[in-house]
């Protein structure tokens, strides 16, 4: 029988009303008291050298209170990456500071080299079209193979357009290579993890306020994870002790990923209210959404299956370079590595893999987690070359699948690829597919479509989800430089009703409705 409350019952969900009455309350909602608007000034170059930026024009437009170039912001730390990857050789990665305003060079289009604080949003913006940027065109890096080979550096100072080069594992590298030597049958499959562009139905919106009575600042803004904002702000980029900055993220409307970084525009509004004593307030067109929201996935890879005369799967080969873009964003380092790497087994019982990721640097806007983060290409990887190695031997492609599938009876099971997985049916999961999606009607309901002159095609997917990274001292192992963990506090008010604090964001979860059941549960014990 269901179950009438608590986890797993049937309810509205609390944070509809709002959402569906069109109450929600977005940071453009946030209107502060004196509040004026900065306007950036981008690159419309993906590579160039700057000469000079000349703001005299600008500062004499109306309305306008400062401009800011960056200049200002040259000896101010850096946003980093939140993970450390080392080379297969043990090398730590390049990791080239990240201005919150470019300067010296602009490294892709998009990249703001200035910004302009005014009373209004229009004069911030004629006042930015009439700054003057000198700057000198170079080639630019677009390419990853030509990046590697090439002495055109988006980075001069570490003097190469690689960030590591990584294996995983790289004790299975020589056992992998003999599977393959000697394998029956191989299968190679070169293929592309095309860039994507996030596109949130709400643009990225900072507003800065400053206290100067008690040196506080608080940032509202469309984070999806306001602790790390607040993290990066205060320790690597303004150094603003912890206690003295507040992030608030209200409702965000979409992210998947592309809000859960530090962006240098959080840190300019900062910057910019304590310098005029206002409150600044910038909120991103969609253009500069395009240009400046960091990008998905960006990989080219080799993957190689191996496969005895039986057909059972031997090993797993990848070679994958992964695009960084132009600077490293707070996830990047992770994403094609530990969040791609260690999910490279996907379902199967295979006893060798071996993955190797190169990162370059380009002259392209920063690419960073999103949507899944690593498990979309790994499974689009190994799902791409079962299907080939399907067609080449003549198979069924779902039976192969099945054959090198991880039976319930083997569980838990430790993959080549690292990772200890505790349960799973995937023969159950695939009956289940096989039924709702009638795959014994398929060729029936194909030549009716080739009547009508159409084409139907038929594509199998099997793969495991990852979602999440823990205990803290598992991570920190593999690269991270800061604890992944939360609290909550449940706290029983005089008047008997009880309040729930976590410090997990809600953008679309349902937090507001699933948090109180589960405490409701606990209760009850």
């Amino acid at each position: 029988m269901p179950k009438d409350s608590g986890i797993g019952a049937a309810t509205r969900r609390r944070e509809d009303a709002r959402f569906l009455l069109g109450s929600g309350r977005y940071s453009d909602d946030i209107s502060l008291l004196n509040q004026t608007y900065a306007v950036f000034a981008r690159s419309e170059v993906a590579n160039g050298i700057i000469k000079t930026v000349d703001t005299s024009e600008a500062e004499k437009m109306p309305g306008v209170v400062t401009v800011f170039t960056g200049e200002d912001f040259v000896d101010v730390g850096g946003n980093p990456a939140g993970w450390l990857i080392n080379s297969r050789n043990g090398e730590p990665m390049k990791e080239p500071k990240r201005p919150v305003l470019a300067h010296g060079k602009v490294r892709h289009v998009g990249d703001a080299y200035a910004a302009v604080i005014a009373e209004t949003e229009q004069q911030a913006r004629d006042a930015a079209e009439k700054i003057k940027a000198d700057i000198k065109e170079l080639p630019a890096v677009i390419d990853m193979a030509s990046a590697l080979s090439g002495s055109n550096f988006v980075h001069d100072e570490i003097g190469t357009n690689q960030c590591y080069d990584w294996g995983w594992i790289e004790d299975n590298r020589e056992a992998t290579d003999t599977a393959i030597k000697n394998a029956h049958h191989v299968t190679t499959l070169e293929l592309v993890n095309n860039r994507l562009v996030p596109n949130a139905m709400e643009p990225r919106c900072s507003i800065a306020d400053y206290n100067p009575a008690n040196d506080d600042y608080t940032l509202y803004t469309t984070s999806q994870n306001p602790h790390l904002t607040r993290l990066l702000i205060s320790a690597f980029v303004l150094g603003i002790p912890e206690n003295k900055l507040t992030v608030v993220s209200p409702d965000v409307g979409g992210g998947f990923g592309s809000k859960i970084y530090h962006y240098g525009e959080e840190a300019l509004v900062l910057a910019a209210a304590k310098r005029i004593k206002r409150p600044v307030r910038w909120t991103a067109t969609r253009s500069e959404s395009f240009m400046t929201d960091a990008h998905g996935r960006d990989h080219v890879t080799k993957i190689e299956l191996a496969l005895d005369k039986d057909n059972n799967f031997l090993a797993f080969r990848t070679e994958t370079m992964a695009n960084v873009g132009a600077y490293l964003s707070n996830f990047s380092t992770v994403t094609p590595t530990i969040l791609h790497g260690t999910l490279m087994a996907g379902n199967y019982a295979v006893p060798n893999v071996y993955v190797n990721v190169k990162t370059v640097f380009t002259n392209t806007a920063p690419v960073d987690a999103y949507r899944g983060a690593g498990r979309p290409e790994a499974t689009y990887s190994l799902e791409r070359v079962i299907d080939k190695a399907a067609t080449e031997l003549g198979l069924d492609p779902t039976n192969l699948r099945r054959q090198n599938f991880i039976k319930s009876d083997q569980f838990p099971y430790v993959t080549a690829a690292g990772l200890n997985y505790d349960v799973g049916d995937y023969d159950a999961v695939m009956d289940r597919l096989e039924h709702h999606a009638d795959l014994k009607g398929f060729a029936k309901r194909r030549k009716k479509s080739e009547a009508k002159g159409k084409l139907r095609g038929l594509g199998i997917n099997s793969y495991i989800e990852a979602c999440g990274i823990a205990p803290s001292n598992l991570i920190g192992t593999l690269g991270a430089r800061v604890g992944l963990y939360d609290a909550a506090t449940i706290r029983v008010n005089a008047t008997g009703n009880i309040s729930v604090m976590v410090g997990a964001h809600s953008h679309g979860q349902g937090h507001e409705t699933a948090f109180p059941q589960i405490v409701a549960d606990f209760l009850r014990k």
